[in-house]
This record gives structure tokens, C-alpha cells and sequence, in this order.
């Protein structure tokens, strides 16, 4: 088992499948011994910051609090998967900066799928929703999300199964030596 973990940012539109390729790849790295924990957006959120809106400054404020505990995390041996939309380049990069200033390994991973594609899906009807009114700061739409320039990893989850792409991170992480 690794002495220091790492952190694994899963980052694109809300149902582009973030969460089911975080547990298909949780799963895989238990089966291999080792300490893992899935931070997900909406489990985290009602524990973290259950006060705290979509605005941009809210959702900001709620990532900087993620980050912190995954770094305490990860700092103890724990391969910390963190599955959030995190829409925008500038918070994306200071959470990059929070856990690599404990030089823990940072893992950015762009799960990327159409809004077209999203809204099809939308397991929890937040697209109906925004579009009809009842949602605001609804990423994709009303709000951006402003695609990753250099992530580590790009999985396509429109068109792969998230076994699949939950198979191809996992290599990504052997060949980073984050995983045996």
C-alpha cells in the first residue's frame, strides 16, 4: 500500500458519468488491496457546504473545501477519487495547486460527453428542470463549463461503458505508479 495517496479530480458536465466511472474504478482498487475513498459532488455537498448555492463564488468556496479534505486524505494513503462537475479552469487549477503544495500526486481527469448527450440522460431530471425555469446556474446552459486544456486523462463516456473507462484510468494510475 502507497505511503502518500493521490487525488483523482473527475471533472465534466453533470451526468456525463463522473460517479459511475469513480465507483467502477473504486471497486478495482479495493479488489487490489488498497485504501480508496469516492468524494462525490451531491454527497459531499450536503455535508461540506449544505448552505451553499451554484453560484460561481458559491461553488468555488465548496471546491476549496473538497480539495482540503481530500488532501487530508490522501496524505494518509488514501487514493482519494473526487467526482465534481468543477466547471471552471481557475478553480480546477487551485485545487490542483492545494494538493500538490503537500506534494501528493494530482490526477485531472475529464470525463467528456455532449450536452446533448447529458441532457438525454439526465439521471436526475436537473436538465428538465433548469430548462423549464426551475433550475438556475445550471452548468452547460445558463452557466459554463469551461473543458480542461491539459488534463492527464481524457475518457469519453458517450460512447464507453464506465467498466471501460474505468479500466483505462486504472491504467493511467499503474503507469503513474499510483497503482500496482
Amino acid at each position: 500500500m502507497p505511503e502518500r495517496g493521490c487525488v483523482v479530480w473527475l471533472t465534466g458536465l453533470p451526468g456525463s458519468g463522473k460517479t459511475s466511472i469513480a465507483r467502477a474504478t473504486a471497486r478495482e482498487l479495493r479488489n487490489m488491496g488498497l485504501r480508496v475513498e469516492i468524494l462525490d459532488g451531491d454527497e459531499v455537498r450536503r455535508w461540506l457546504s449544505p448552505t451553499e448555492g451554484f453560484t460561481r463564488e458559491d461553488r468555488e468556496r465548496h471546491l476549496r473545501r473538497v480539495a482540503y479534505v481530500a488532501k487530508l486524505l490522501a496524505r494518509n494513503g488514501v487514493i482519494v477519487l473526487c467526482s465534481f462537475v468543477s466547471p471552471y479552469k481557475k478553480i480546477r487549477k487551485e485545487i490542483k495547486e492545494i494538493i500538490e503544495n503537500e506534494s501528493i500526486p494530482f490526477v485531472e481527469v475529464y470525463v467528456k460527453c455532449s450536452l446533448e448527450e447529458c441532457i438525454r440522460r439526465d439521471p436526475k431530471g436537473l436538465y428538465r428542470r433548469a430548462l423549464k425555469g426551475e433550475i438556475k446556474h445550471m452548468t452547460g446552459l445558463d452557466d459554463p463549463f469551461e473543458e480542461p486544456e491539459n488534463p492527464e486523462l481524457i475518457l469519453d463516456s458517450e460512447h464507453l461503458t464506465a467498466e471501460d473507462n474505468a479500466r483505462i484510468l486504472l491504467s493511467k494510475l499503474k503507469e503513474l505508479e499510483i497503482a500496482g
